[in-house]
C-alpha cells in the first residue's frame, strides 16, 4: 500500500511540469503579431481553441465579420495575425 501511494505521488510530481506546458493563457496577453498555431477545436464560427508553438493553449476570437473559422478542422495549421488578442486575418497552411 505504501509503495502504491509513493508511486502515485512520484507520478504526480513528474506529470506536473507536463501539465504546466499545456497551460491555457488569456488571448489578450499575447503580443500583437503573426503566429503559426495548430487548431485543437473549433468552438463556433468566431472562436477556436489553438495550441501555440510554445505549447500554450488559448481560445482565439475573430474580430471582423469576414473572419470565419467554420472551415477549419482539428490539427489544421494556421498562420494568423493577432491584434489585441483577436484574429484579424488568417490563412490555412498546407
Amino acid at each position: 500500500m505504501r509503495k502504491t501511494i509513493a508511486s502515485l505521488a512520484l507520478l504526480a510530481a513528474l506529470a506536473a511540469p507536463v501539465t504546466a506546458l499545456a497551460a491555457s493563457i488569456d488571448a489578450s496577453l499575447i503580443p500583437d503579431g503573426t503566429y503559426t498555431v495548430k487548431v485543437e477545436r473549433v468552438v463556433d464560427s468566431k472562436h477556436m481553441q489553438v495550441a501555440m508553438d510554445n505549447g500554450a493553449e488559448t481560445v482565439l476570437s475573430a474580430t471582423r465579420a469576414s473572419v470565419d473559422f467554420s472551415s477549419l478542422k482539428p490539427s489544421d495549421k494556421v498562420m494568423l495575425s493577432l491584434g489585441k488578442g483577436q484574429v484579424l486575418v488568417y490563412k490555412k497552411l498546407g
